[in-house]
């Protein structure tokens, strides 16, 4: 990791810069996939599994007895943890559950807002070398809660032509039953397009690679929802020296870890804390089994160091990071001085891993920076806000005026008589 002390904010827009593929030739690889899809359907999904996942798949859905058999090979341990992930999450996005409320908003005129679901929504879930089932949990809970008729999950399959165990326990656990082998840019294309056998979706959720993220990015183009640009891992570390170097490395490596491209930073309030963290990064991660994956996230990752604790925040800000941990002597204090993160973690007892898993947040988070715009996925990225008003006969003398004066004022006729017929009614009614 490189060490930068106090940098220029000129120097800051270098600093936040993520790892990127080309986007010349991200963007053109994706855009065929896209099309091979639209145009072939499931000849093409098959023929893009052969290619990027090296196994040929006959039935591209998940069948019942798939299901059946990886509920049965997981231990019971193992199951008894999702189920109590699942119920953390449960009761967190239940609590976002919203009453509708009626304004009046002058005597007669009624107006309230009420939220429901989207019909067809589509959940990919990353498989490769690390199956996220825990994604599942995630995306499936808020779909069930907010009444989605229909979810279609996706997610590549193994050398085998099979799913993960966990993924598919944990899909049945959240009700989800249409789930197809099929992963990467060509998923996306899917479940946007719809194929012969995966239907298209309203709106598409889940995290991904470079290539699943601009494959999102690009569907939007033609009318697909998505929850959000959530592209590789990151996570940010704000550290004093009341923080044990032994978390921070533990928490600098659990992100590295998720992929080459992922994204570590730490910021410090003073140097004397660096080398006891650079210690215990090489310890902890002689001993990781994805040690390989590590090292090339941790050579796109940086330490940044400021005097001026303004000057931290300002910078972390800039950064915006997906996932951001403060272990701090007052870290609620200093978490209100934060408007861009996708999820916060406080104290030297808050990993960020039991948010990826089981405290009941969502970890379906805006990465590259997009945390400055996006929220996080919740209930309501589930749902849509339809308005609704109602108008008295009174509320529509008391009103009406004004909406024929305002009406008249932009030249809209149309819109002033639709008004004004039903005022005259009044008037000659009574």
């Amino acid at each position: 990791m490189k060490i930068f002390n106090n940098p220029p904010t000129t120097d800051w827009t270098e600093l936040t810069t993520r790892p990127q593929i080309a986007l010349e030739f991200l963007e053109g690889a994706v855009r065929n996939v896209l099309n091979r899809v639209k145009k072939s359907g499931d000849e093409a999904l098959r023929e893009l599994t052969l290619q990027f996942d090296k196994v040929s798949i006959g039935d591209l859905r998940v069948s019942a007895q798939e299901i059946e058999d990886a509920t049965m090979s997981l231990s019971p341990t193992l199951k008894n943890a999702i189920e109590v992930a699942a119920g953390n999450i449960q009761k967190f996005h239940a609590a976002q559950q919203r009453d509708v409320l009626k304004v009046e908003t002058m005597p007669g005129v009624t107006c309230w807002r009420k939220g429901v679901p989207i019909d067809k929504v589509g959940i990919y879930i990353p498989g490769g070398s690390a199956p996220l089932f825990s994604t599942v949990l995630m995306l499936g809970v808020p779909a069930n809660l907010a009444g989605c008729k229909e979810v279609v999950l996706c997610t590549p399959p193994d050398k085998s032509g099979k799913i993960n165990a966990a993924i598919l326990f944990a899909a049945q656990l959240v009700g989800v039953k249409k789930i197809y082998k099929v992963g990467g840019a060509q998923a996306i294309a899917a479940m946007a397009y719809g194929t012969e056998t995966i239907p298209n979706v309203y709106k598409i959720f889940g995290p991904g690679n470079q290539y699943v993220t601009k494959a999102k990015q690009l569907v939007t183009e033609e009318g697909v929802a998505i929850d959000m640009p959530a592209g590789p891992s990151e996570v940010l570390v704000w550290a004093d020296k009341s923080a044990n170097p032994a978390f921070i490395a533990a928490d600098l490596l659990s992100q590295a870890e998720h992929g080459e491209d992922s994204q570590v930073i730490l910021v410090l309030n003073d140097t004397s804390l660096v080398d006891s963290v650079k210690v215990e990064v090489e310890k902890q991660l002689s001993t990781l089994p994805r040690k390989a994956i590590a090292e090339k996230a941790l050579a796109n990752s940086r330490v940044v160091t400021f005097d001026d604790i303004n000057q931290a925040t300002a910078f972390i800000n800039a950064y915006a990071p997906e996932h951001l941990i403060i272990s701090t002597e007052n870290p609620i204090a200093l978490a209100d001085t934060i408007t861009n993160a996708g999820s916060v973690f406080l104290g030297n007892y808050s990993p960020e891993s039991i948010g990826d898993y089981a405290s009941g947040t969502n970890h379906t988070l805006p990465t590259n920076g997009f945390a400055k715009s996006f929220a996080g996925v919740s209930l309501e990225s589930f749902m849509k806000y339809i308005t609704y008003q109602e108008l008295s006969k009174e509320g529509l003398q008391s009103l009406g005026p004004v909406v024929e004066q305002m009406a008249e004022a932009e030249q809209l006729v149309g819109h002033r008589r639709a008004v004004t017929v039903r005022l005259d009614n009044i008037r000659n009614s009574q």
